[in-house]
């Protein structure tokens, strides 16, 4: 991973972690998901507003510094995902293995110029060693197949008909927490998620689906804080309750 990336990964992150609005740069002791507005921090954080990871919520001027205060989106969660996945890791794993056997041979055949005897003797142990690399990838291989051939989270029998994007946002949310969101995801967001995908997705669609999937125990729906709420027209009435968050 260059620079720019893990500075990208590393903000996005933070930013999963602590749900909410969040200082774009950090100021002194104030905290921010970018330590600096120089260099490759500064490449991330472009990179992050261009391609929609990150979204300006409001700005505040400081003198003459302009301070800008930004919320994670569905892109930046993906991203994250994207990156540090078990599958990424084990696809890492695999090209690293395959490094290590391609070089084996001449190591070997240098060690037998120089030195017949012992050559003889290590031969041995870099059979076991290889022998235990390929037992190795066959793993890796059969995981990356399984994760590969993963068809997404499973719906219960009748949904997906009236439901056409329950698979979809079942998916977001494992997502979101393997990722390590903290917190349950709020709606507004789980809205924006499935717009990506399904553009002509309506909010009364999205809260009938919703509804149907709680009510088949594929998903959760939670009440709101005891606090005025940023976009309440995504919210749910529920007898008296506002249900604003969605979980597994």
């Amino acid at each position: 991973m260059d620079k720019v990336t893990e500075a990208l990964v590393a903000a996005l992150k933070e930013a999963l972690a602590g749900p909410g609005e969040h200082r774009l740069y950090r100021a002194g002791k104030l905290a921010g998901l970018f330590p600096g507005r120089a260099g490759a921090n500064a490449e991330a954080a472009a990179r992050a507003l261009r391609d929609g990871m990150l979204e300006v919520v409001r700005t505040e001027a400081k003198g003459k510094v302009a301070v800008e205060w930004v919320k994670l989106t569905p892109r930046g969660v993906n991203f994250v995902h994207d990156h540090e996945s078990p599958l990424v890791v084990l696809r890492e794993l695999r090209s690293a293995l395959e490094t290590a056997q391609d070089g084996t041979p001449a190591w070997l055949a240098k060690v037998g110029m120089e030195l017949q005897e012992l050559s003889r003797r290590l031969t041995g142990e870099v059979q076991k060693y290889l022998q235990r690399l390929d037992a190795l990838t066959q793993r890796v291989d059969e995981a990356l197949r399984r994760a590969e051939a993963d068809g997404g989270p499973a719906v219960p029998d009748g949904v997906a008909a009236a439901v056409p994007w329950a698979v979809d946002v079942l998916a977001y949310l494992d997502r979101r927490q393997a990722t390590g969101a903290n917190g349950d995801c709020p709606l507004p967001e789980l809205f924006a998620a499935l717009r990506e995908q399904h553009a002509e997705l309506s909010l009364p669609d999205f809260h009938d689906g919703l509804r149907r999937l709680q009510d088949r125990r594929a998903l959760r729906l939670l009440p709101a804080p005891d606090q005025p709420l940023s976009e309440p027209e995504y919210a749910l009435l529920d007898g008296v309750q506002l249900l604003y968050y969605a979980a597994r």
